[in-house]
């Protein structure tokens, strides 16, 4: 070992440290903290936040504005004391007055606020200070080599063929379980409708049968039809695109063709029928603008950045549709400000509620949600996957089951679509007294083609075709999750991975009822309890254990949700109560909702409805009177004639120690219950003094999406 020099052996050498009083380096040395006892406020205090500075210094602006205009106006009143000319002064500070009022009424109606309500069949849009949106249907039209209906080759709904190909009878071309389902709430209808001493023929269904194989239809020249339709012509040069309304409009055959997409279905984006992620949201922003152009009249997008933006999305939404949907706002249309506002807590702010059980029930989803004092609550939110365009189609199955006279319509085809469409909003009904044979007649008008006037006999497939809200299972539920998550993957946190969509425990409750057991076996107690009962009884929709929690509050027995007559399903026992008793407290998320996205949800109304209402109450009685005294009903699948009364009965006899405090109510002042959320939207716009959810173009640039964390009005 090297013993240790001297400093004369160091001086030798020349490595005898020597000090000339001058610094290692000309940076600041900063001492070390103590590190048993340091503190800091970074990111701790609001204006630390550039969101909320911005905001402030906004506010400060606004003051400061209002200030000086008092102030103007104080000394224009002193000078006219001084004896300046009257009329001078008079016109000097009207006209700045003028303009100040001008200026903030014009914010007030929000004339320079658009807002828009995306749907997954149809667009509402407009700005804030109109009375009513614009509707436009949610479809864009590609030129390609084949149209829709020529595509899939099958026509919808989907009937069985022989093996050569020739059709089969009509009572057998949809299947063993369709049939069996339909003869069985044809049967439970009969028997209710005889307690209820409605009085029924025995041989109805065979007068329908018998009347629709023998009629032939009448042929109406075109030059004699007085509703003949305008179709689109496609121009030469045939453009490569055409959206909403005029899309539907184009002849099947036209040349050359053009092929139907929708970018949203079920409430989800349309992956089945996209090849990538960019095409689908560029058809969205497509879609956006042509509205936009044509039916706001703003034709230059020069324009735009003068606007503000208020956007519905779901309550229960996915964050790569969001940021997605939120980047073409600010980036492609180059809106000056953007807001978020979610459907439930629009439809409130439309009808002037403070809460309420909000139902939107639109065309492929039905959504339900608890509105308490200007915010959703989070655990009753409720995403189902069926709506108004699933009663369509049961509707026609159920009408070619009785031997349809247009037994060759097929809902692929453009014409066939509106026509089913308008046979479901003109025939549908819940109202029992209006079940009895009855005569119809339509007209089907085809472009090139002389009109053809059907006439047809329905009994009771109008009222039991909307009864699938309730027994979901008639619905063709096969199709919907085809292409999930073939394009846009699940949105994960950053730091652990996990999925970071909202999800409520209503949902969650939901989810577990239905959802089979795991591949190797291993299921949750919720789960296995929901398939014992499935074993038992495969026909009868799962009781969730949130219904159970009503019954014991009410001290009621509970009741069956099957798709059997109301007053036949009191008493019936609950194969489940047993597990029911055991969720007395909110479970937390199980694996069989965060690991698999091949749950498709799929519920009774009523029962997600009262589901929904459990998990906001909170087994708080007065909240739960509360909330079954607030249903609001909206969106297009509810304008069923008799649906409100006809719910309110099924929730009565289902809750009947509730039943003098449940009801049904409509959106006030006759609002078209569609367009209530949109209304609702522009009613947030306007408020911009005190709104403070708005995002504008330089916080975007700086932070982009992760400001929605900040100006969100809920947890985002």
């Amino acid at each position: 070992m090297v013993g240790k020099k001297s400093g004369k052996a160091l001086r030798d050498e020349g490595l005898e440290r020597t000090d000339n009083n001058m610094e290692l380096s000309s940076w600041p040395q900063i001492a070390p903290i103590n590190q048993k006892n340091y503190y800091t406020d970074y990111l701790k205090r609001d204006d630390q936040y550039l969101a909320f500075r911005l905001q402030n210094e906004e506010n400060r602006n606004r003051m400061a504005k209002t200030a000086k205009d008092r102030d103007r106006a104080l000394a224009m009143a002193k000078a006219n004391d001084l004896g300046i000319p009257e009329a001078e002064a008079e016109m000097d500070g009207d006209t700045q007055m003028e303009d100040a009022a001008e200026t903030t009424q014009t914010e007030a109606l929000g004339s320079k606020v658009i807002a828009i309500h995306v749907g997954s069949q149809n667009l509402r849009i407009g700005l804030a200070s109109d009375a009513l949106p614009k509707t436009v249907p949610m479809v864009i039209a590609r030129k390609s080599n084949v149209n829709e209906s020529e595509e899939t080759r099958e026509p919808t709904p989907k009937r069985m063929k022989l093996d050569d190909g020739t059709p089969i009878d009509p009572e057998k071309m949809f299947g063993s379980e369709f049939s069996s389902q339909y003869t069985s709430m044809a049967a439970d209808l009969k028997m209710h409708m005889r307690q209820n001493k409605r009085r029924t023929l025995p041989n109805s269904k065979e007068m329908v049968v018998n009347y629709n194989r023998r009629t032939v239809p009448d042929t109406i020249s075109e030059h004699n039809d007085p509703l003949r339709i305008e179709w689109t012509e496609v121009t030469d040069p045939a453009p490569e695109y055409i959206v909403g309304q005029e899309a539907l409009r184009i002849p099947d055959l036209s040349i050359p063709r053009y092929k139907l997409y929708w970018p949203l279905k079920y409430g989800w984006c349309n992956e089945k029928d996209y090849e990538n992620k960019r095409l689908l949201f560029l058809d969205i922003s497509l879609i956006l603008e042509e509205a936009i152009k044509n039916q706001l009249g703003l034709t230059s997008k020069k324009e735009w950045p003068q606007y503000s933006c208020v956007f519905v999305i779901p309550d229960l939404y996915e964050k790569a549709y969001v940021t997605q949907i939120l980047e073409m706002l600010m980036r492609e249309f180059a809106f000056a400000r953007v807001c978020l506002i979610q459907e439930s807590l629009a439809a409130t702010f439309g009808a002037g509620f403070t809460s309420a059980c909000v139902v939107d029930i639109g065309a492929q989803k039905t959504s339900i949600c608890c509105v308490e004092e200007g915010m959703c609550i989070e655990n009753s939110r409720i995403n189902l996957k069926y709506g108004g365009a699933d009663v369509t189609d049961t509707f026609i199955k159920m009408m070619l089951y009785d031997h349809f006279p247009y037994a060759d319509i097929n809902l692929q085809r453009r014409y066939d679509f509106l026509l089913a469409e308008e046979l479901k909003k003109n025939i549908c009904t819940m109202n029992e007294a209006s079940v009895s044979v009855q005569l119809y007649d339509f007209h089907l008008r085809v472009a090139g083609q002389d009109t053809r006037k059907y006439t047809f006999k329905a009994y009771d497939e109008p009222h039991l075709a909307p009864m699938g809200y309730f027994q979901p299972s008639i619905f063709d539920n096969t199709q919907k999750l085809m292409g999930r998550r073939k394009l846009i993957a699940r949105s994960v946190d950053i730091y652990d991975g996990q999925p970071n969509d909202p999800m409520s425990a209503a949902q969650s409750e939901i989810l577990n009822s239905i959802a089979p057991p795991f591949a190797n076996g291993h299921v949750n107690e919720e789960s296995q309890q929901a398939t014992l009962d499935v074993q038992a009884t495969p026909s009868r929709a799962q009781q969730p254990s949130a219904v159970s929690r009503i019954q014991e509050l009410e001290a009621t027995p509970r009741s069956s949700i099957a798709g059997s007559p109301a007053p036949e399903a009191i008493g019936t026992p609950q194969a489940g109560g047993a597990a029911a008793q055991t969720q007395s407290v909110q479970l937390p998320r199980t694996p069989v909702v965060e690991d698999r996205d091949d749950i498709l949800p799929i519920f009774p109304l009523d029962n997600a409805i009262l589901t929904s209402i459990s998990h906001a109450a909170r087994s708080d009685d007065r909240k739960m009177r509360d909330f079954l005294g607030g249903i609001m009903v909206v969106g297009g699948g509810s304008l069923i004639n008799g649906f409100h009364a006809f719910l309110e009965e099924r929730l009565q006899n289902l809750r009947p120690g509730f039943a003098k405090e449940i009801m049904i109510g409509t959106p006030p002042r006759d609002l078209d219950p569609q367009v209530v959320i949109w209304k609702g939207a522009s009613i947030f716009g306007k408020l911009n003094t005190t709104n403070d959810s708005w995002i504008g173009q330089l916080e975007y640039d700086r932070l982009g999406h992760r400001l929605l964390a900040y100006k969100c009005m809920w947890a985002y």
